[in-house]
């Protein structure tokens, strides 16, 4: 953003310099007029120096960088940079360029705002209309800024970068299809609109800070043909899902058969093993077999005939007191 052409703001202090020289180059203007005409010639003499004194200096404000234009070797190389600085009142002449970060807007307006509808209108791959809000951040580079007054002027938001932004988001929209632009390829539209934007505006001294896209609107049908779409496939990936969940569960469900069969397997191999050590034991100490069945036998019986080989009796207690240690 340019202040010029002129000197620029300055303090109060120049203002009341200024409003003195005018007031005492007109009282010396009207004494001339009347019989004291000698009192006249100073008072003008000394307005037009105090004039000339009050507009020998400018004040470069914050964040802002003044143009010098010599009528005699035109724009000065060095900028002035921010405070205060001294000039030939009549030789030069200073412009001031705002260096700080700057944005531009490029939208369709609200409901209900009255304003010109400025967002950018451009045409994706498959050739449908596509409408784009964009914003933009920049700011003039410091030490560049006599080159700026060269060669676009002071009007340069709107000689060169509101024209560059329209045509680099019309040539990045053209890449991509319009189902792209509202779904997956939002970033990679804004990166490509950043790159051809920056190198541009770097030749003419500007720095490109950023730009963001507030609003991509593609045409209505096609917006219900894509969130058709969309919801579909959404549909088909939930169906997806339920099948794996389904797959996992019956997996689960097999290891845990599997886990079950091998768990009987060896339940039954450890009762057929157990059974058979004990068959070994008893088979090598038959008097076991007699104790226990004694053992079962009503405790009030001590004698017992059994019919094996021949009749004999079995002393119960004898076989329970040569058991015990």
């Amino acid at each position: 953003m340019c202040l010029g052409p002129g000197l620029g703001p300055g303090p109060y202090a120049f203002f009341m310099l200024n409003l003195a020289a005018l007031a005492l180059l007109l009282l010396g203007l009207g004494v001339l007029l009347t019989p004291r005409r000698r009192l006249g010639l100073p008072l003008v003499v000394g307005g037009v120096l105090l004039f000339l004194l009050a507009n020998s200096f400018v004040v470069v404000p914050a964040g802002h960088v003044g143009v010098v234009f010599n009528i005699l070797r035109g724009v000065q190389e060095r900028p002035l940079y921010e405070g205060i600085h001294f000039v030939i009142p009549g030789l030069q002449q200073v412009i001031l360029y705002d260096t700080r970060v700057k944005e531009v807007t490029l939208s369709a307006p609200h409901e209900g705002e009255r304003r010109a509808d400025t967002s950018i209108r451009a045409r994706s791959k498959e050739g449908l209309e596509i409408g784009v809000d964009v914003t933009v951040q920049y700011r003039v580079l410091k030490d560049r800024a006599p080159r700026l007054h060269q060669e676009v002027g002071p009007a340069y938001l709107e000689t060169l970068i509101v024209p560059q932004v329209r045509s680099k988001v019309r040539d990045a929209v053209g890449q991509f299809n319009a189902a792209e632009l509202i779904s997956t390829q939002r970033t990679a539209l804004e990166t490509s609109v950043v790159q051809g934007l920056e190198e541009t505006l770097r030749q003419y001294h500007i720095e490109l800070i950023s730009v963001l896209l507030r609003e991509i609107r593609i045409p209505e049908a096609v917006a219900k043909v894509i969130e058709e779409k969309q919801t579909a496939e959404q549909q088909v990936q939930i169906e997806i899902n339920r099948r794996k969940q389904a797959e996992i569960a019956a997996e689960r469900r097999v290891i845990e058969a599997r886990g079950e069969r091998d768990a009987a397997i060896l339940r039954a191999e450890g009762e057929a093993k157990a059974i058979a050590l004990r068959g070994q034991a008893l088979k090598n100490a038959p008097e076991v077999v007699q104790l226990t069945f004694a053992e079962k036998l009503a405790p009030g019986v001590q004698t017992i005939f059994v019919p094996s080989t021949g009749n004999f009796l079995l002393d119960l207690r004898g076989l329970q007191g040569g058991a015990k240690p």
